[in-house]
């Protein structure tokens, strides 16, 4: 009987182990869909800005994603990233058989991904801060980089203009571009820094207040 009653008792757990993880499974994404939900209504909010042409315009549709990323960690801080990019995909399409999509998830996860591991690691408002700096930093790199060798070239081809147009276009709002490489250095590594700064600051602002609600969704 004590034998069978142990049997029974380790069946009981296993299931409410079992039933526990599917909770939490389920609950990781509906976080998931309700963080990318909030981003791709977020990428619809664009503000032009006065040192670069009128196609870079920044919008914080990278909050709910660094959100995600210290709520759940990097892995579900990129999948966040990349159902945004294709909510965005269906609602809005694309002009560049996917290439800007392809780079703007690239960009995206190389500033929440980094915050979000070293975040991991160190659970403290210093780790945080570092994450977001770290953050901000290579998606700056990265960002000028994916700009100069794949998104500026695919744009070009996609609105039949040669390189030097796209240019012009910076140089009309800056008289200091008058190059592939002044573009990158006084338009885009300035728009990605500032995109950086400004997604970390409001991120740090606000998740403190807001976390205590997916802790508590997660129980």
């Amino acid at each position: 009987m004590s034998m069978q009653t142990d049997v029974t008792t380790n069946e009981t757990k296993a299931t409410t182990n079992d039933n526990a993880k599917t909770k939490v499974r389920i609950q990781a994404i509906a976080q998931v869909g309700m963080l990318a939900a909030i981003a791709t209504v977020l990428m619809l909010f664009e503000i032009p800005l006065p040192f670069a042409p009128s196609f870079y315009e920044i919008d914080f549709s990278e909050v709910p994603v660094l959100v995600g990323c210290f709520v759940m960690g990097p892995v579900a801080g990129a999948v966040i990233e990349l159902v945004k990019i294709l909510l965005n995909f269906i609602v809005n399409g694309t002009i560049t058989a996917g290439v800007g999509e392809l780079a703007n998830f690239l960009v995206g996860c190389s500033l929440c991904v980094p915050a979000g591991i070293i975040y991991r690691r160190n659970r403290t408002r210093k780790g945080a801060l570092v994450g977001m700096l770290t953050g901000t930093v290579l998606m700056t790199v990265v960002g000028c980089f994916l700009n100069a060798y794949l998104l500026l070239p695919t744009y070009a081809k996609a609105f039949e203009m040669p390189i030097d147009a796209l240019v012009g276009m910076g140089t009309a709002v800056n008289p200091s571009i008058n190059s592939l490489l002044t573009f990158v250095i006084f338009a885009v590594a300035p728009f990605n820094l500032l995109k950086g700064c400004l997604v970390s600051l409001i991120v740090f602002l606000i998740y403190k207040k807001i976390s205590p609600i997916f802790r508590m969704h997660q129980r």
